[in-house]
């Protein structure tokens, strides 16, 4: 079902002789299954019970062996773990709370960037946040806090490059998210164990990419018969990809050599 949502936009082409009187109107937002979101939840989980299962069988976890973010394996040229360390977990506790915020932010997020852009910002903010993570910390990482980091970031940019069509909703999404990101942050700085500079990586991988690359919406046709249009084009989603991309992979180069 399409969500509708309130904007302060006025009629498009107004009767000639006639001023478009400005008042709310109300447009259906895009309505688009959010299946990445499932297939990464489901993918994700399946990891965790291969590593429970190897726990089982082997005594070792050997998923987290073979994937999670160990600087020194990563400058011995095991490059994949700027990656896979955020299909790993390291408990229950651990996969339920980044599932959970997968499941809210995504389901939103997706239904309004579209299934590829939906998953190049979830893999660029995990990206993103490893690179911090290898550069700032030592020891090994894991968990898929830096893309959800990311996706949070992405939310704020998303609101507030189109906050004259959701209004004061926009005002309540920014300050909300901004809340829970100082939050976290400040559980991370306070709580061994966490990997604070990983999610801040993930922050600004993901609010990067939505820059250049999210949705702006415009409304479009005559009333009362309006639709959204996405001015985003192509080339400014790949831009938005390329440069977060060169940002993060020569801070990681610049680790490695």
């Amino acid at each position: 079902m399409n969500e509708p949502f309130s904007g302060q936009e006025p009629p498009a082409q107004p009767p000639q002789g006639e001023i478009a009187p400005q008042q709310a109107v109300r447009v259906a937002l895009p309505s688009l299954a959010p299946m990445a979101t499932y297939v990464i939840l489901g993918f994700t989980v399946l990891i965790y019970l291969l590593q429970m299962a190897s726990m089982a069988i082997l005594n070792d976890d050997l998923p987290m062996m073979l994937g999670a973010r160990v600087t020194d394996l990563i400058r011995e040229g095991q490059w994949w773990r700027f990656i896979t360390p955020v299909f790993l977990h390291g408990s229950v506790a651990h996969i339920f709370f980044n599932m959970y915020a997968l499941l809210s932010l995504g389901t939103f997020l997706e239904r309004h960037f579209g299934h590829g852009r939906f998953v190049l910002l979830y893999f660029l903010g995990a990206f993103a946040g490893n690179v911090f993570s290898f550069l700032l910390t030592e020891g090994y990482s894991v968990g898929a806090s830096t893309a959800v980091f990311g996706l949070v970031a992405a939310e704020v940019i998303f609101f507030y490059q189109n906050r004259k069509l959701f209004g004061g909703q926009a005002k309540q999404a920014i300050g909300n998210a901004a809340v829970i990101i100082v939050i976290n942050l400040f559980i991370g700085i306070s709580s061994p164990g966490i990997d604070n500079w990983g999610h801040v990586g993930g922050l600004l991988g993901g609010a990067m990419f939505a820059w250049f690359a999210g949705p702006r919406w415009q409304v479009a046709g005559i009333y009362p018969n309006l639709h959204l249009e996405d001015l985003r084009e192509f080339r400014e989603i790949t831009m938005g990809a390329s440069v977060t991309i060169l940002v993060f992979g020569a801070l990681a180069a610049w680790g490695l050599f």
